[in-house]
């Protein structure tokens, strides 16, 4: 009995592996059909290479990018995207851990945390400017305020939805409200938070790349900013492609982050 079990697990695992496999493959097929259709049409001159660019035009800028400030502008975009995740997070955490502790002041706020989510951040861009002056603290600002309220919302209702009724028996024990924070609605929030560092660092991008657009003289956003203005479309696209890639590593590393976690809550 315990042979055939194994021998299904064995196949079920195989079969799993085989799917992944596929499933890379096709993605990585339908990339390179894409790249080479876009570069066949822009050749025949069906589509203007000029407007629309084309890989091999792209790849040349890239070149040509790597030789010269490339490095710097991904820097400038990287520092200012993890100083205003890193302050976001910390900040909606602590804020969600407040509303948590007072019922009377999650009431209080709620309707506002609602609305300043609702709100387009992008609009407070000029008083922020005003607030805090051009260049990397307004870029770092921005991103905080386009994250800070979603870490918030999400850890909060992760927070109020942990199981109530291992609540009150640690209340039937005398426990305090720091010993049941601690105790048990952080670490049963665990995944949430994690989650909430998934939404966040995504937002926290679009917040630097927003601020750039608007007040930067380096960074990824500049560069596309001044690729458009300037007509060099294939400056856009091959910034474009670095964020592109520079979102993906980032939210690669959150999730090796929840790997390690989890790992050593096992261990626990």
């Amino acid at each position: 009995m315990n042979n055939a079990l194994s021998q299904e697990r064995k196949q079920y695992i195989k079969h799993n592996r085989k799917r992944k496999i596929l499933v890379f493959i096709t993605q990585v097929a339908i990339l390179v059909g894409f790249l080479a259709i876009w570069e066949i049409l822009a050749n025949m001159n069906i589509i203007d290479s000029f407007i629309m660019s084309q890989p091999s035009r792209i790849w040349e800028t890239l070149t040509n990018l790597g030789s010269n400030d490339l490095l710097m502008h991904i820097k400038v975009t990287v520092y200012e995207t993890v100083v205003g995740f890193l302050l976001g997070t910390i900040l909606g955490t602590i804020i969600a851990i407040l509303l948590w502790w007072s019922k009377f002041l999650s009431d209080v706020l709620e309707p506002y945390l609602v609305v300043l989510n609702s709100l387009p951040k992008v609009a407070l861009g000029p008083v922020i400017i005003i607030w805090v002056g051009a260049g990397t603290p307004a870029i770092i600002v921005m991103a905080v305020a386009i994250s800070l309220v979603v870490t918030i919302l999400e850890n909060l209702n992760g927070f109020i939805k942990t199981d109530k009724d291992l609540i009150k028996m640690a209340k039937t024990f005398k426990a305090t409200k720091f010993q049941i924070l601690t105790k048990i609605v952080i670490p049963a929030n665990i995944s949430t938070f994690i989650n909430s560092l998934k939404v966040s660092i995504g937002l926290s991008l679009v917040g630097v790349i927003s601020g750039e657009f608007l007040v930067s003289k380096a960074g990824l956003g500049y560069l596309i900013v001044y690729g458009g203005q300037v007509f060099k479309l294939d400056l856009v696209m091959a910034s474009v492609i670095i964020l592109g890639i520079v979102a993906g590593l980032m939210y690669l590393a959150v999730l090796l982050l929840e790997k390690i976690i989890l790992k050593s809550k096992k261990f626990q």
